[in-house]
């Protein structure tokens, strides 16, 4: 099983009243590989932080992030809360995580947003790469393209 990493910093402090937003590349010519998370962690900038920040995945760009999380959007594919005191003795970190079990084989976009105090926060994530054959390469990227088209009804 090959493994795939990506880290970085969603960081409120540098534009507190903009949408924090980083892109996974995911998306290859051909798209006959395919990702499914295996790992999603998040860590404070600081261990003397105050910190309420929630991080969403999706498979396709959201007009804008907030930190509100709902499950029945099957365009989120991994949500994560975490909270962090600067007093760590009486308020410890906490974060709890969630990903979904699906293949994807296009771009991601992780958004972060906070509540009352600071939410810049690292991420990791692992993703096991997986070689798609014809068949499910065109149903990923059909699943994938249909959630981005506009919905008529």
């Amino acid at each position: 099983m090959t493994i795939k990493t990506f880290r970085g910093l969603l960081n409120t402090a540098a534009s507190p009243a903009a949408d924090i937003i980083s892109k996974i590349r995911l998306k290859t010519r051909s798209g006959s590989t395919g990702y499914k998370i295996v790992k999603f962690s998040l860590m404070a900038t600081s261990p003397s932080t105050n910190m309420e920040g929630v991080v969403k995945i999706y498979s396709v760009p959201q007009a804008s992030g907030d930190n509100v999380i709902d499950f029945s959007d099957p365009t989120l594919i991994a949500a994560g809360l975490i909270t962090q005191s600067a007093t760590g003795q009486n308020y410890p970190e906490d974060q709890t995580i969630y990903f979904d079990n699906i293949i994807v084989n296009q771009d991601m976009f992780i958004y972060s947003a906070g509540g009352d105090y600071d939410a810049s926060v690292n991420y990791y994530l692992e993703m096991e790469v997986i070689k798609l054959k014809d068949n499910e390469n065109e149903y990923v990227t059909l699943k994938d393209l249909k959630q981005t088209l506009p919905q008529h009804g």
